[in-house]
């Protein structure tokens, strides 16, 4: 078979203003970026609000292996089968990072049959909008370093500044550096640091706001550092707001594109779900749902990082209720939570197949907690043998939940029929009772504790030296009552990457706590989770090249 980004190139691709009228947008209502990509103007959107939402469902996913199970895949592949049955569908999905799109786990437009186009627009520089991102959350680190240079009338201590720099790559080298060297005329030398963008507040803000006024107000409240009396130091306090907020006038629209049969897709906002929120922006989530009569959307990675703070912080805020939610797994991948060595994979092995279903059994438990209907999609691979697939059919069935084989990477619609009738009927007979897990009058030690032993499957939360002192200051500043967001590693339910299936009897360790007042959340950081990912001994970008036409080659 081809790969993707030959399937892509040969793709013919609707002019973009032809995509937007068959969900109702005429020109006046985008903004153009070339032939097959727009921004929808705010205007459009204002005038949408009225109209009556579609139905939203979740795409998530069992904790995968490094090279992902597909869930983004099989969310394209299910909007274009649910067109191809008659269901007006409209899908709102992440940007990519630059940072795994040169690493190692690649881009995320979907692949095969079952993908959003101009794919190399989409996972390399695409409108922009993270690029903005990086220029207004780097703005707000040089005004705070010029107010320190410059007398520091804010009086900030130096000791304490919290918020570091960031780039869109991955980039081991910056996690911990040394700025302002080189005498007194380049600033005051202190310790610093880079996160990937994806991992930044103003990226977190961004897939939150409802508007550019909420926005505005969200970016304020950043905390930058805090002054010598301990008191919280903002991005208002800088006088930052109003240019930060410039810089993301336009970035704040969501993105029009399409997969390759016509199907619309909002692309907007890219936070990773293993460091941040890891949901798309809640504009495009609801613009979606005004436009299509079904509205797709994914969280990031597996269903215990993703769809936690997809349902308990993201619908929380933006008065979401799921209509459903499809959880993705992999024959591959439960072998793997089996114990099975990751070289062996393509081999059968019901063994180690029935063994690694616990891990797909407990994301099952953890959707039900939401009081949300499900369907498994068994995202179907060509090493597949037919008794893997009817094991895991017949283990489903077990469970009581609805279950369908995807088959999108090589047959696109016509591979997700089955899924795309599967989810309409368990729309229509099974009503959602959506609510969150936890309330937000619990404390934060209450939430993490709840989250930990009903979503992991853990004994309890442990706080370490430094994440005790972070509680009181949160509880100092009144932050108590803010949803928690945990960063750790995609590939276990616990902290320890190694602990894959259905892991027992292990803890989680809160190791700091980063106060996100502009976001609206507490990032909890658990085990030895880092916002700057590294690149691997042999990277993507090696494998990369462009022709002397443009054609670029190697991007998967």
């Amino acid at each position: 078979m081809k790969t993707d980004v030959e399937i892509a190139q040969e793709a013919q691709m609707l002019p973009i203003k032809e995509v937007a009228q068959t969900i109702g947008l005429d020109e006046d209502d985008l903004e153009l970026y070339g032939k097959y990509k727009a921004k929808i103007s705010m205007e459009a959107i204002s005038k949408l609000q009225s109209r009556k939402d579609g139905k939203l469902v979740l795409v998530t996913a069992i904790n995968p292996t490094s090279a992902g199970e597909g869930k983004t895949t099989t969310m394209i592949g299910l909007a274009q089968a649910m067109n191809y049955i008659g269901k007006k569908t409209v899908v709102a999905m992440r940007e990519p990072s630059l940072g795994p799109c040169f690493g190692v786990k690649g881009g995320a437009a979907g692949g095969g049959y079952a993908q959003v186009v101009p794919m190399e627009d989409i996972n390399l520089h695409f409108t922009g909008d993270i690029h903005a991102i990086t220029a207004a959350h780097n703005l707000i680190s040089a005004m705070l370093d010029n107010s320190i240079h410059q007398g520091n009338p804010l009086d900030i201590d130096v000791r304490t500044i919290v918020w570091k720099r960031v780039v869109d790559l991955n980039d081991r080298a910056l996690r911990h550096i040394t700025v302002g060297l080189g005498g007194k005329a380049n600033g005051v030398p202190r310790e610093d640091g880079f996160d990937i963008t994806v991992a930044s507040e103003i990226m977190a803000i961004l897939c939150l706001a409802n508007d550019l006024m909420d926005l505005k107000a969200r970016v304020a409240k950043i905390i930058v550092a805090y002054n010598t009396k301990g008191e919280p130091v903002t991005v208002d306090d800088l006088q930052a707001t109003g240019a930060v907020t410039i810089l993301l006038k336009d970035a704040i629209k969501p993105n029009l594109v399409q997969t390759l049969d016509h199907t619309p897709v909002f692309v907007h906002g890219g936070p990773f779900a293993n460091i941040a929120h890891g949901c798309n922006s809640v504009m495009a989530t609801k613009l979606a749902m005004k436009l299509g009569d079904y509205a797709l959307t994914e969280a990031g990675f597996g269903a215990d990082l993703g769809a936690e703070k997809f349902l308990d912080i993201k619908c929380r805020y933006a008065g979401l209720k799921p209509d459903a939610v499809v959880l993705v797994a992999t024959i591959r991948a439960l072998k793997m939570h089996g114990g099975l060595d990751k070289k062996n994979l393509n081999t059968e092995d019901l063994v180690a197949l029935e063994k690694g279903i616990g891990n797909l059994t407990k994301h099952i438990e953890n959707i039900q907690k939401y009081h949300l209907p499900l369907i498994v999609a068994i995202n179907a691979f060509p090493t597949d043998t037919p008794s893997e697939l009817a094991l895991l059919d017949k283990k489903c069935q077990e469970m009581g939940v609805h279950v369908a084989i995807s088959d999108v990477w090589v047959k696109g619609a016509e591979g997700g029929v089955a899924l795309a009738k599967e989810l309409v009927q368990l729309i229509e007979t099974e009503p959602s009772q959506y609510q969150p897990l936890y309330d937000l009058d619990l404390s934060i030690e209450e939430k993490l504790n709840k989250i930990a032993t009903e979503i992991y499957g853990a004994e309890g939360v442990v706080f370490d030296k430094k994440a005790k002192r972070a509680l009181r200051q949160l509880k100092k500043l009144g932050m108590d009552s803010l949803p928690v967001c945990v960063a750790k590693t995609q590939y276990s339910l616990s902290d320890d990457q190694k602990l894959l299936g259905r892991p027992e009897g292990f803890t989680i360790t809160i190791t700091d706590l980063i106060p996100c007042a502009g976001a609206g959340f507490v990032v909890a950081l658990a085990g030895d989770i880092m916002r700057m990912p590294g690149l691997p001994k042999v990277p993507a970008a090696n494998h990369m090249d462009i022709l002397e036409d443009g054609t670029i080659i190697g991007l998967f």
